[in-house]
This record gives C-alpha cells, structure tokens and sequence, in this order.
C-alpha cells in the first residue's frame, strides 16, 4: 500500500514535487524486490539519528511496516513470538507466542570473531488489509489481526500438507499478492500453496519440490502475477491464480539456499553458497528459461538478496566471510563486477530513490549511492548490538534494523 501526504492540493502545484511515505509490508518491501520508491534526504556529515533503540532477543527475522506498526519475529520463553511495535517509538503493542524456539540444528555460533551466537527465529511476517501472515520455523501459518493480535486462522503444513521441513528448519516467509497468501513446504503435490489471505481457505496447490531457505518472489509475468520459487531443484514458477507451472530452469543446490530469486522484467537471477554460484536466466515464453550465464562458486549471496537498480545487481556477496564480505555491484548482463567494498560481512541491503540502505553482520548501517561507477558512501553508522542477519526495511523516512540483540530506527528523511 502506498500512502501520500499533501500539504495542500496548492503547494503541491507551486513546487511541482511529491513526497512519498510507502508501507513496507512485507519481507523484501511491498513488491517483494527490495525496494521503496521513498527517497533518502540530505544526511549531513556521516551521522545517522537513532529514533529509538529497544531489546529484541533471538532471531533474524526482519521487520514489516504498515500502518504505523512495526512487526518482527523474537524469541522470547523458549518460544517464537510475533511482536507488533509503534513504529514511532519502538513500544510493543501486542505480542503472540506461537511454536518453539528450540532448534534442532543450530548455526547460531557461526559469526565474526567479535560477534557470535544468537540463533531464532528466521522468518519475516507480512501483513495487509488489518492482517498479519507469519510462517513459523516448524511451517505453521498463522495469521493475525493486526490491531489486537487475536488469532484468526492457521494451517499447520507438516500435519495437514505432508510438510517437508529441512535443515536448519523453514526459514521462508509468506508473500502476498491480490487476495492470497502463498507458502511453500508441502508434500507431493503440495509442495507450493496458496490461501485466501481473510478466511484462511486453501485456494490451491501444486507441485512435488523439497523447498529451500529462500522466500519465493512474486513477479509481473506475461499474463499476470506469478510466483517463483528456488526450490532443490532450481527456479519453478507457477501461476499466481491457479498454481499451474509456467516455467523453470535448473540450478545447483547443495546444503541451503536462502537468498531469493531477483526479477527485472524477463530476467531472473538466483544465487547460492556452499560452492554454487549464481546465474543468470531469460523467461522465453516456453516451460524452460533459457541459461544466460552461469558463474560456479563465484558471486555467492548466501542469505543477502542483492536489489537490481539500472542494469546492476547491488549487495552482499561471497559466502559467509563474516566481518569481511563486500558490499559488490554487479552487471546483471554479464555478471561482471564493477566495484566492490570490504567489511560489511553477511548482512542485507535494500535500494531507496537511488540510495543503498546496507546493514552490516556487525550492526552499522550505511547509506551509499547506487551508482556503477564506484563506491560513493553517504553516512556510516554503528546502531546495533548482536549479529544482524536480517534485511532492513524503510517507511516513513525511517529506517527499521534489527539483530539477535536489539531493534533500532534511524531516521534518513
């Protein structure tokens, strides 16, 4: 949802400008892409201010704005807990527990040096019209009203889909589009799901894949909206409307894939760790996208989705090498890298106007042009205690970041 503030119908024909305040409702942004047609004002000197900063234990899950609400995912009694905060000044609203928080397989002492530990919960809500969508690490999807937290609805994958969950347990988020929800985790034939977002109803399913770490991205495709998945065996686009397949590629997998699959118009760009690579593929109308380039163990994004911005993919790239990865552009078109600046580690960064907002593994955030022909940064600041492994999310003028310790907003209007 897009929200415009008028000063008056007459000064906004005097100065012939308009400015933006834009929900970031769900994980990746309103369109699931990382970005936000908000634009960052003139920050003066390297300093960022800090609006609020407050305890939010356990978990890289990242925010989602809307209405002047804040929600995130903790952990708090040994149990996955959906926060809804006031975005203005970080005070909870309401909270609701869900499942545990207990995980058999951790990855939580993995980090730089100076900053290990911290595991939880990984997934980011997503909300709309009055109703919050989470999807917990044991693939239950729960939603919520927004305003009271009062439970709604909720399937539990596993038990009512034949769930398959893995490693390191589900670390997707639910995306929107239209009037439904769409998850990925079910069993032969199962596999991607899609329900109506008010009562919770299954609208359909499809598909036989072993999902991975990664968010599926819901794209504009030649008929409509569809949604595309980077499940073990490459990307699978399916149908929004109907879950029927439309097209997939092939694309290594080994151990885990979490960062999602990037779109600008017919092409499609995925990214693994673990030795695998990244690549480059063309949607032709056919169930085949076609391989524009593959790069083995090089341009590894890990968990860190890279934005494309003019032809350029900007992010966090290599894998793991905490404390140290570089914040990198990329040409989409052929995968050269045209810049690239050390120290941010494996955190995330989102695209505003024409302006990076990166979070580093170590909790500084940093406002950077996104300009091809060299690293140009704004203003630098260290805001976070704890690990951040989280995608930042911006509405308002404001920035929301989080860690395994903390949250914190930074004001960049």
């Amino acid at each position: 949802m897009r929200l415009f503030r008028f000063a008056s119908i007459a000064m906004f024909a005097a100065s012939c400008s308009l400015s933006t305040a834009e929900d970031w409702n769900q994980y990746r942004g309103s369109a699931g892409d990382g970005k936000s047609t908000e634009a960052i004002g003139n920050l003066s000197g390297n300093a960022l201010n800090v609006v609020w900063n407050v305890p939010a234990p356990l978990g890289f899950s990242s925010f989602s704005i809307a209405n002047g609400k804040a929600f995130t995912i903790i952990g708090r009694n040994d149990k996955e807990t959906v926060v809804a905060m006031d975005a203005n000044t970080g005070k909870e609203i309401w909270s609701a527990p869900m499942g545990s928080s207990k995980y058999q397989q951790g990855g939580g002492d993995a980090g730089d040096k100076n900053n290990r530990g911290g595991d939880g919960p990984r997934s980011t809500p997503c909300v709309d019209g009055g109703r919050v969508y989470v999807y917990d690490s044991y693939m239950v999807l729960r939603c919520y009203d927004a305003a009271t937290g009062k439970a709604v609805w909720q399937h539990d994958i596993i038990k009512e889909h034949n769930g398959r969950n893995i490693s390191w347990l589900n670390a997707t988020s639910p995306v929107i589009a239209g009037n439904m929800v769409f998850v990925g985790g079910g069993g032969s034939g199962q596999t991607f799901l899609a329900f109506a977002k008010s009562s919770g109803k299954l609208v359909w399913q499809s598909g036989d894949e072993k999902i991975t770490h990664a968010t599926p991205t819901v794209a504009k495709g030649r008929r409509g909206d569809e949604v595309i998945f980077l499940a073990q065996s490459g990307l699978v686009s399916v149908d929004a409307k109907t879950g029927r397949e439309l097209w997939r590629a092939k694309f290594p997998y080994s151990t885990s894939t979490a960062a999602s699959p990037v779109t600008d118009g017919p092409f499609v760009y995925c990214s693994a760790g673990y030795g695998v690579g990244a690549g480059l593929f063309k949607v032709n109308g056919t169930p085949t996208a076609d391989e524009v380039w593959f790069k083995p163990n090089e341009l590894m994004n890990h968990w860190s989705t890279p934005v494309v911005h003019e032809g350029h993919l900007y992010g966090i790239f290599e894998f793991k090498k905490y404390g140290k990865a570089p914040l990198q552009c990329v040409e989409l078109a052929t995968g050269e890298i045209k810049w690239a600046e050390r120290g941010f580690g494996p955190g995330n960064c989102i695209l505003a106007g024409d302006k990076l907002v990166v979070l580093s593994d170590a909790g500084e955030v940093a406002i950077v042009k996104a300009d091809p022909s060299g690293y140009q940064e704004i203003a630098r600041q260290d805001v976070l205690d704890g690990k951040c492994w989280s995608m930042p999310a911006i509405s308002n003028g404001k920035v929301f970041v989080r860690s395994t310790k903390e949250a914190a907003c930074v004001s960049v209007d």
